[in-house]
C-alpha cells in the first residue's frame, strides 16, 4: 500500500476513522462497543497534533483540534471528536438523529514550523498558526479551498477572525506553518 508523507496506509486511515466514528456514536448517545485502548497499530501510537471536523449535509458542524505532539494520535482523535461533536461554541451539538448524515474529517498535523515572512507560506498547502501574547488562531490549509482569499487575506482573516488581534495584527505576531494529512469518510 502507498504511504503518505506521514506514513499512513489505507488500513491505518480506516482504523482512525473507525475510532472517530465509534467515539462520535458513543458521545451522541448511540452506544457501540468500543475499547478506547484497543488499537495495537504502532502508527496510531505515535504523537501528532490533530483536528477533527464534523460535517452534516456538507455543512461544518464542529471543528476542534490540538497542536500538542505529546499525545498519541488515536487519543487525540478521540478527544477532538468528543469536543467537536458537543463543545464547538459556534454550533449546536450533534444529536442522534443526525448521525446517519454526519461525515468525519481528520486532519493530522505535521510539526509547527516558525516562519519569518509570509513568503514562506504556501496557500492551500500550509495551515497558518498565529500567536501574539495570549491570543492565537489557526486556519487549516483546506480553508483556502473554501474561500477566494489570496495569501494575505487568508492570514489577515485568521489574525482578525481567529486570533482576535486585528486585520494587521499578524504583522507583529509569531507565525507558524504546518501541513496536514486529511482522512475523511
Amino acid at each position: 500500500m502507498e504511504k503518505t508523507v506521514f506514513g499512513f496506509n489505507q488500513s491505518t486511515s480506516l482504523e482512525l476513522l473507525d475510532i472517530a466514528r465509534k467515539t462520535l456514536n458513543n458521545v451522541v448517545g448511540r452506544s457501540v462497543a468500543f475499547n478506547k485502548n484497543e488499537t495495537d497499530n504502532a502508527e496510531l501510537h505515535k504523537c501528532y497534533g490533530a483536528f477533527v471536523s464534523i460535517y452534516c449535509k456538507n455543512e461544518l458542524r464542529g471543528c476542534i483540534g490540538t497542536f500538542s505532539s505529546n499525545v498519541k494520535l488515536y487519543e487525540a482523535v478521540i478527544r477532538m471528536t468528543e469536543q467537536a461533536s458537543k463543545h464547538d461554541y459556534r454550533f449546536n451539538p450533534i444529536n442522534p438523529d443526525e448521525l446517519n448524515e454526519v461525515k468525519i474529517e481528520i486532519s493530522v498535523l505535521s510539526p509547527l514550523k516558525k516562519i519569518h515572512s509570509i513568503d514562506e507560506f504556501e496557500l492551500g498547502k500550509h495551515g497558518i498558526y498565529i500567536k501574539k501574547g495570549f491570543n492565537s488562531g489557526t486556519f487549516l490549509p483546506q480553508v483556502a479551498n473554501k474561500t477566494s482569499w489570496n495569501k494575505e487575506e487568508f492570514i489577515a482573516h485568521c489574525s482578525n477572525d481567529k486570533a482576535s488581534i486585528g486585520w494587521d495584527g499578524w504583522r507583529e505576531a509569531e507565525l507558524y506553518t504546518y501541513e496536514v494529512f486529511i482522512i475523511k469518510e
